[in-house]
């Protein structure tokens, strides 16, 4: 059995703020409102020629630089069968059945997803940051686990395997 090592990310650097809003049973669509995303971040595998699975300097440096571009935005979902969102010069109007949202375009996120959820954002970050992992280790032996809190004891998480990602890739 091969050995495999984790290593875990999560401090006050991990966290960005942001505002959303979710769709809930088909018909009803939340207010825009904000949260303090705390954001853990495991990678689990064998260890590199150094000794270790992934060096935490650059690990960290990669989970700030992705968060960094949700940081103190309005999170909107791209892939929704409800929301239309459309993108001008200087701002983006989002509609929903019965509302209507403008705001200045550098402030958004157009996230590929089809609803803004903490489960749905960790798997976006997860694809995201093992994109990024495997052209620094050079290979996609690894887990990926994000974790994402919206609320002390309100969390999600989203894993994705090395395998996993082989076959998106």
């Amino acid at each position: 059995m091969a050995e495999h090592y984790r290593v875990r990310v999560a401090d006050d650097s991990t966290v960005f703020a942001a505002a959303h809003f979710i769709t809930l049973d088909r018909d009803t669509c939340e207010p825009l409102h904000g949260h303090n995303f705390a954001v853990a971040v495991t990678v689990e595998g064998p260890l590199g020629e150094n000794q270790y699975v992934v060096d935490f300097v650059a690990l960290k440096g990669l989970v700030c630089e992705l968060l960094a571009e949700m940081d103190h935005r309005v999170l909107l979902p791209a892939h929704h069968d409800q929301i239309q969102v459309e993108l001008h010069a200087e701002e983006v109007e989002v509609r929903y059945p019965g509302r209507r949202w403008v705001f200045p375009r550098p402030e958004c996120v157009l996230l590929p997803v089809a609803n803004t959820t903490v489960e749905l954002m960790a798997r976006h970050l997860a694809q995201t940051l093992a994109d990024r992992l495997s052209r620094i280790l050079g290979h996609s032996q690894f887990e990926v686990e994000i974790e994402i809190q919206e609320s002390p004891g309100w969390a999600a998480a989203y894993r994705l395997s090395g395998e996993t990602y082989d076959r998106m890739a």
